[in-house]
């Protein structure tokens, strides 16, 4: 079950009686709380049939009977359980799950992890035919592109690839951010229907030339002159390129070069297929499998572990962040 799956059966009227989001990732639980909140009954029923608790604060007693009552002039009510995870005593929902009201529908958002299966309330849950229990995860690194991609969509509007890798290098995995950024832009944009490099530059802050998806570009092409070109101005800019940003980020294109030295033929779509990236950018990747051999692909991706616990402090004195990007540029094209 996605968030999606929900909504669009919420938009039909078709609920059951008790939905548990929970997990890692906010972003999709925010949104189906936000609909719930304002959408599964009207403005004018809200008064009477829409109840917010927040973990924190919460009674188990209250909240259970809460959920008890039934609609005042509407065909249902709805019970919002909120940060649930702090909740005390949440184990005592457990009565209430095993036999639910048909006309509530209780919505509970437990963010940052997982309920424990293996509790009362867990086993009820999972074993409930009358609870849909929705579990997010973060989305991973490569799959970023693609989701921002999909919201530009959603927006009306198309973004070219370097912006969109711009965008979301930039910004990292921060999903709410990202929408609220492309909505910035779409604020911006007047009648124009594409997102360009010079927009994101513009109106979000990120330089077209010097930023993170630049410096893995130049890293790739074994450019040394103008890897420290850049570095040289994330020195001047700390904000824009933060060791914590840059090292993931090359970590993601260096692992996938080391598919591509294992791959058999040379076909780029294949190769794009294989390593889960938009054709669009593959001769790069193609380009930097050329420029290192394996043994060189090997030593950047142990150079950056090390340089990973340098920027946390590990093994460190105190090293600058430009100062230990230029060590390891320098160490890898050597």
């Amino acid at each position: 079950m996605s968030a999606d799956k929900i909504l669009r059966e919420w938009k039909i009227n078709a609920f059951k009686p008790i939905y548990w989001l929970e997990g890692a990732e906010p972003y999709f639980i925010d949104i189906l709380m936000d609909y719930a909140e304002k959408k599964i009954v009207s403005e004018a029923e809200s008064s009477f049939n829409l109840t917010i608790f927040y973990g924190k604060d919460a009674d188990w007693a209250e909240v259970v009977n809460a959920c008890r009552r039934y609609p005042m002039f509407a065909e249902r009510q709805v019970v919002l359980l909120k940060e649930a995870q702090q909740m005390r005593d949440i184990e005592k929902l457990q009565g209430y799950i095993e036999n639910p009201l048909a006309t509530t529908v209780f919505v509970v958002s437990h963010k940052e992890k997982k309920l424990d299966a293996r509790g009362k309330l867990g086993k009820k849950l999972k074993e409930s035919k009358l609870a849909e229990v929705f579990t997010t995860q973060k989305l991973k690194d490569y799959q970023l592109p693609e989701w921002a991609g999909n919201i530009v969509k959603e927006h009306g509007l198309t973004i070219n690839p370097k912006a969109l890798h711009m965008l979301v290098d930039h910004i990292g995995n921060d999903l709410n951010r990202i929408e609220n950024e492309v909505e910035k832009i779409m604020l911006n944009l007047g009648a124009k229907k594409t997102i360009s490099e010079d927009d994101v530059e513009k109106y979000i802050g990120v330089s077209k030339e010097y930023n993170a998806f630049e410096l893995q570009l130049a890293i790739g092409q074994r450019d040394l002159a103008k890897s420290i070109k850049i570095i040289q101005y994330f020195e001047s800019n700390p904000k824009a390129g933060p060791i914590q940003l840059l090292l993931p980020t090359i970590y993601n294109f260096f692992s996938k070069v080391y598919i591509i030295k294992g791959l058999q033929g040379n076909d780029e779509q294949s190769i794009a297929a294989a390593i889960g990236v938009n054709a669009y950018y593959i001769k790069d990747y193609v380009s930097a499998a050329r420029k290192y051999d394996y043994a060189a692909v090997e030593k950047v991706l142990l150079l950056l572990h090390q340089y990973n616990l340098r920027g946390i402090g590990v093994h460190d004195g105190g090293t600058s962040d430009a100062g230990l990007m230029k060590e390891f540029v320098v160490k890898i094209m050597n």
